[in-house]
């Protein structure tokens, strides 16, 4: 618990080495909004991602009448939200267990809570009119091996046991599809939506609620926080709030709460160039795919409805929550090797663009979600599955912060907090023994 009326110096975020290909892809910038002197609201939520941005749609929504000032420390869309791989999922697979799942009652929870979830994005595609080229066809496990093949029949079992549909894909059918030899079997899990992140993001920040108002571009570098009335410094002036809703995942910690508890580890993707139409004759019959590797070490691959190729591998420690060009670019190449293996023809024409996204784990798996101080509320460490989660979470936290009751509230109360993690140094070298040997084991699966 942070002590009241004590100012609290914020450590800056990292900025990013390389746009990501998302942001790119993502049409027209949002116009830049910065802070025009001191400003005074209801509630303010800092960190316009996946959580951030739909607690400050929701609470906008319920109190219309309250001013809500949101804030992000860079542009939105080219955040850690809008660099990961566009699926949204309602049934995560967690890569610590053999079969991929908790206990049931666990992924119960979970389903209920990311559904909830899905539905709001769904609603703002819908209502709001928010593009983000929306495809809810599901995702597609896909095996490269025989060892791959075994993870995918562990995995189905767990369905199995929630009663989940699923339905399995064959070589050939794979071939049709993909137009690549590489995969000799899959498992075709419905319910899972697919976008492109960056570009939800950014058309959802145009068409908040009225009594919103967005400020990119804005670093929080000072926090007090009162029950009464909280204060924060940025570089532009003092934004005063009666409530503050934090959504900065790792960098929660950069506030006073759960500190050194936060595992930050970067995922690495690639982007090619539109396909030609000769080029996209030998990616398959399907117009738009999400392929989840067997091995949760393997190679992530989206084709996308503007005909590119996208692909996602390679985890590292983030020291100092940053990674440099030199790491994006040494990740590259393994995404080189995956696009020789997936489709030998075309991998000569490389990629256009490259970048890392950051994910936020903790030791034992525990999440931050509810009241941390009075008036002070806080999400965050998702462990993965961010688009689904991450958009419960951000509307279930403003609901509370409302006083409001629901399933989802009572489920994310009952979640685990994260323990402090070991020393920096053995969490370091932890991580990088197990990411490299885990990498090593997956084989083909990249």
């Amino acid at each position: 618990m942070v002590v009241q009326n004590k100012s609290i110096n914020v450590k800056p975020p990292q900025m990013e080495p390389t746009d990501s290909g998302w942001y790119l892809t993502s049409g027209d910038e949002l116009p830049l909004i910065k802070q025009n002197g001191d400003v005074t609201c209801e509630c303010l939520v800092i960190g316009a991602g996946w959580m951030g941005l739909h607690a400050a749609r929701r609470y906008a929504e319920l109190r219309p009448e309250a001013k809500v000032v949101l804030v992000d420390a860079g542009r939105i869309g080219n955040n850690a939200s809008g660099r990961c791989m566009g699926f949204a999922i309602d049934l995560s697979h967690n890569p610590r267990k053999q079969d991929f799942v908790e206990d049931d009652q666990g992924n119960r929870d979970e389903l209920y809570v990311n559904t909830e979830g899905n539905e709001y994005l769904k609603q703002a595609v819908e209502e709001l009119g928010v593009d983000c080229d929306w495809d809810p066809q599901g995702k597609y496990h896909s095996a490269a091996t025989e060892s791959g093949v075994n993870d995918l029949k562990m995995f189905s079992k767990a369905l199995d046991r929630m009663g989940q549909k699923y339905s399995w894909v064959e070589k050939d059918q794979m071939k049709e599809m993909t137009g690549s030899n590489h995969y000799i079997k899959a498992l075709h899990h419905p319910g899972t939506i697919l976008i492109q992140p960056a570009k939800y993001l950014k058309n959802m920040a145009r068409v908040l609620p009225s009594n919103v108002t967005v400020l990119e571009n804005t670093v929080v570098k000072k926090a007090t926080f009162d029950k009464s009335q909280h204060t924060f410094e940025t570089q532009s002036g003092i934004i005063r709030a009666k409530k503050v809703i934090i959504c900065t995942a790792g960098y929660l910690q950069n506030f006073g709460f759960y500190p050194n508890s936060a595992i930050p580890v970067y995922t690495f993707a690639s982007m090619t160039r539109q396909l030609t139409e000769h080029e996209l004759a030998q990616v398959g019959n399907k117009n738009a795919f999400g392929l989840i590797p067997a091995n949760s070490f393997g190679t992530t691959v989206r084709r996308t409805v503007d005909n590119r190729l996208f692909l996602r591998n390679v985890y590292h420690y983030a020291d100092h929550f940053k990674t440099t060009e030199e790491t994006v670019m040494n990740a590259r190449k393994h995404q080189q090797i995956s696009f020789e293996r997936r489709w030998p023809d075309l991998a000569s024409m490389g990629f256009v663009a490259s970048w890392g996204g950051l994910l936020t784990l903790s030791q034992n798996g525990g999440m931050v979600w509810g009241e941390l101080a009075p008036n002070v509320y806080g999400a965050a460490y998702c462990n993965g599955t961010g688009i689904s989660r991450g958009t419960g979470f951000g509307k279930a936290i403003a609901e509370l912060a409302l006083g409001m009751n629901s399933r989802s509230i009572d489920i994310l109360k009952r979640k685990a907090p994260p323990s402090r993690g070991y020393p920096r140094i053995i969490t370091s070298l932890g991580v990088k023994f197990v990411t490299g040997w885990r990498f090593k084991q997956a084989g083909k699966e990249i």
